[in-house]
Formats: C-alpha cells, structure tokens, sequence
C-alpha cells in the first residue's frame, strides 16, 4: 500500500508539473483522504513582480466556490426558523417586481429562478469598477424579463446568489461577511478565509494574472462588493479541506440540510455545488473564475476524498487538473496530452464526422474538414486541430479533452467528450 501511494504521488506531481511548465498554472493543490493530507504543495508566484513565491499558506480568491458558502447560509438560517428553502422570495423581498412572483429561494440556490445573469450584461464591465451593496445590486436586475418560467430550467445565474446574498443579511441583521465569518468559518476552524477586500491588507494575499500569448499580465480591477454572495470570499487550500471536513462531519448543518444542499435537481446541481458521477463515482464540487483567479474544490464522498485546486492565473486547469487528481486517488491511470499520439486517418473517414453537434442548449460544436485535418468550433469561440488517436477517438491539444464519434447501422450518431473526468454525449 505505502507502495503504490508513493507511486501515485510522483505521478500526481508529473500531472501536476505538465501544467505549471505549459505555464497554465499556478498556486496551490492539496489532495487527502480521511483526513490524511497526501498532497499539500505550491508552484510558481503568488507575486510575479516581485518574485513572492506561492506557499500552502497563501490565500486565493475563490470565485464561485462562495456559492456553497452561501447555499449554508441559507440552510443554517432555516434551521433556526428564519425562513423556509421552499418560501417565495417576495416575502423577503416585497419590492420584488411581479415577474418574480413565482420564484422561490430554492429556485435561486438551483439556478432555476429565471433571473438573468448580470455579469453577462453588456454593461457588467462598468459595473464591476464600483462598489455597490446587495440591495442596489438587485435593484439594477430586478426589472428585467425573466430568461424563463421559475423551476422550467437550469441556466447558471450569479444574480439569483447576488438576491440569496441580500435575504441573508435582511433575514439574519448582519452583513453577509460577518454572518459567514462567525457562522461558518469560526466552527470550521477556518482562520485564514474572509470576504475579499480592494483596501484591506490581507497576508499573504496572491496577485491575479491573466495569460496572453505575450506572457502573464495584471487581472483587470473588480471592486469586491461586486461578486458579494456569489464570489467574494478568499480561502487558502488548508482552510478548504477543514471546510469540507466540517461540513460532511455535520459540525455546519444538520444531516437532513446536508442531504438536501447535495441533492441534484437540474443538469447535476444540486445547492451550491454539482453533485455528479465521474467513472461511477459521486463527486461534490465547484469550481470558480473571478479576475486573475480559477478554483476547483471536489469531495468524493465514498473515499472521503478531498481535491483542492487553487490558481491565481486565469483559466481552466483547476477543473481539469482536479479531475486528474482525483482519477488518480481512486486508482486510474491518467494521459497527459503530451503523452498521445496523433495517427493519419483517410479524409473519407473525417469526412463522415462533419456535423454539428449540440452539448447543451446554445452549445453546439461544429465539425468540419479542412484539408487533412478535422477542425471543431464551439459556439462564440474560435476553431481547433482534433487530432486522431485512433479511427474514432481524437483528442485536443490545448486543452485536456477527447471526442469519441460513434457509429450506428454505418451512420455517425453522436459524439461522446471526455474531459475533467466526465462524459458528455453530444
């Protein structure tokens, strides 16, 4: 056993160094199991300008890893008779507009309130330069149409948190940073999270960067009352291992609460994290992106195992390096995109894979043959190389990611992607 855990941690930090080279990522991973910490490292610069390594010990922005923060708010608050999960948001919120009738606080910790995204407003980079209370945030989306029906679908909202963000403190008397501060990270033992601040000083506190094609740069500014209930807080990797460790102890909320935050009820999400299978197992998790920060917190509930993935670069390496991570914690083998081989494949067989293949609704991608080589456009984003692995396994080069074209009775079907360690059938 102390064998193949060994065996597994070089391998984890060979996985772990494919991405820090490519220079896609940087900051902290912790990895454990029933409390034993098997992985507890840091790579490359909290401070690019003057040369401030990153450590275990420094504190990230979290993104929307804060949702689940506030999802236990709110059932930590129903549990002392303050409200109900199932209540009309109208009886928190009278001066709600009658679009919102309907919506219910169990629709805004789903996604399924209809509340359209303002961070997705055409105005939201003028927004995010200025500080702006709950109260006021709401007020600037209250007003327009619903993106659908309450409970119809599932479309991600930061607003619908941004509103769970002003019931808590309405509800509760106190600010939404010292309602979480003293409620959730106190009996968590979580000493070095907090709600983010653009003034305060904050030790060992990580810059944010973005990475161009010439090279890392300064994350634009957010003024941090912006994200508020849907992504404000910072936390280190340590602090987040006590918080799950906290909250599936039971040491948060009650079971019953527990059972109903992890539940899934629309496209894998449950109350603040997706509950999903990847490879047959249930995975709890989240991840998060926020100006120069990207974040993945997962919990395999079955092995009691803990994934932690903090990086102050942005893009989209936590999410696939936490599945890596985890794939081999339970025992997988995982192919670095450098380790595959492309073959040559006849244009007759690239031909029959050109089509156009939904993911979700207003996500499709669209296969094409060019030249020798097929080419793959996701919706509102530019073309990439697929290169075959074998007649009909192709794999991405830019990203960790596999597409499977399967046949039925001589006819292309669907497609299958692999990546993160889940599968999606398109």
């Amino acid at each position: 056993a102390a064998a193949a855990l060994a065996q597994d941690t070089a391998r984890m930090e060979q996985v772990i160094q494919s991405h820090v080279s490519a220079g896609t990522f940087m900051g902290t991973v912790l990895v454990a199991r029933d409390g034993a910490v098997i992985v507890d490292k840091a790579y490359g610069m909290a401070n690019l300008e003057w040369d401030v390594p990153n450590t275990p010990a420094t504190k990230f922005r979290l993104g929307s890893i804060t949702k689940q923060f506030t999802a236990a708010a709110i059932l930590l608050l129903e549990e002392r008779g303050k409200l109900k999960v199932d209540d009309r948001v109208k009886a928190y919120l009278p001066d709600s507009p009658m679009g919102w009738d309907r919506i219910t606080i169990f629709n805004l910790l789903t996604h399924t309130s209809g509340i359209p995204n303002f961070t997705s407003s055409p105005d939201y980079n003028t927004i995010k330069l200025s500080a702006r209370s709950a109260d006021a945030a709401v007020a600037s989306f209250r007003d327009r149409t619903l993106d659908f029906g309450p409970g119809e679908k599932m479309s991600y909202s930061n607003s619908g948190y941004m509103v769970l963000g002003a019931i808590i403190e309405k509800v509760s008397g106190q600010s939404y940073e010292k309602f979480v501060a003293e409620n959730l990270f106190a009996p968590a033992g979580m000493s070095d999270s907090g709600y983010d601040s653009n003034t305060a000083i904050i030790k060992r506190r990580a810059s944010g960067y973005v990475r161009t094609p010439a090279g890392y740069t300064n994350a634009g500014y957010l003024h941090m009352s912006i994200p508020h209930a849907a992504g404000a807080l910072y936390s280190t990797s340590g602090d987040l291992l006590k918080w799950q460790q906290a909250l599936f102890a039971g040491k948060i909320v009650s079971k019953a609460s527990l059972d109903r935050m992890i539940t899934p009820f629309k496209n894998d999400y449950a109350l603040g994290v997706t509950s999903s299978l990847v490879n047959g197992r249930r995975v709890i998790a989240h991840g998060g992106g926020i100006d120069g920060f990207n974040t993945h917190l997962a919990y395999y509930p079955d092995s009691k195992t803990v994934v932690v993935v903090l990086s102050n670069v942005n893009g989209i390496v936590p999410g696939t390096l936490s599945g890596q991570l985890g794939a081999l914690m339970h025992g997988e083998s995982v192919m670095l995109t450098a380790e595959r081989k492309a073959i040559t494949v006849p244009a007759a067989t690239l031909q029959k894979y050109a089509g156009a293949y939904e993911l979700a609704p207003g996500a499709v991608m669209t296969i094409t043959l060019e030249g020798d080589s097929l080419m793959g456009q996701l919706t509102g984003q530019g073309k990439l190389t697929i290169f075959p692995q074998s007649e009909t396994l192709f794999f991405l080069k830019v990203v960790d990611a596999q597409w499977e074209f399967v046949e039925s009775g001589g006819k292309v079907t669907h497609v299958v992607l692999y990546q993160g360690g889940r599968e999606i059938k398109a």
